[in-house]
């Protein structure tokens, strides 16, 4: 069912648009009638592409999303503290644990390498 359209001169972004509000408002001009139900439903056949609804679609989105580059899986400690009740044993694990965070830790994605990458390339 289509809507019909109320310009309102004063939220007009433009000239232009200030000038077809007016007309509209006065008359001169017709106001365009929208049918959004029929827009949305003709968008929806837009809005995945032939080659999508085939394996080829899936097997582009694959090749286009791989990593470019290969980055190592960081590796999982476990530290387990055994219960002594010796406050030295706790000191000496909260050390090793503090000291983790200096360690070369990091998440590091295609556009990281990328970004390294084009900065370690001379100017031109």
């Amino acid at each position: 069912m289509p809507d019909e359209i109320k310009p309102n001169v004063n939220e007009a972004p433009t000239h232009d648009a200030q000038l077809a509000a007016e007309n509209i408002a006065s008359g001169e001009e017709k106001a365009p009638k929208v049918d959004f139900d029929a827009d949305y439903a003709a968008a929806q056949q837009f809005s995945v592409s032939e080659v999508d609804r085939t394996g080829e679609g899936a097997a582009a989105a694959e090749a286009a999303t791989a990593p470019k580059y290969q980055t190592s899986k960081p590796q999982e400690t476990k530290i387990e503290a055994q219960s002594t009740g010796n406050p030295d044993d706790y000191a000496e694990l909260a050390k090793e644990v503090g000291n983790s965070r200096t360690e070369g830790v990091a998440n590091v994605s295609d556009e990281l390498v990328q970004k390294a990458l084009e900065k370690g390339q001379p100017k031109k």
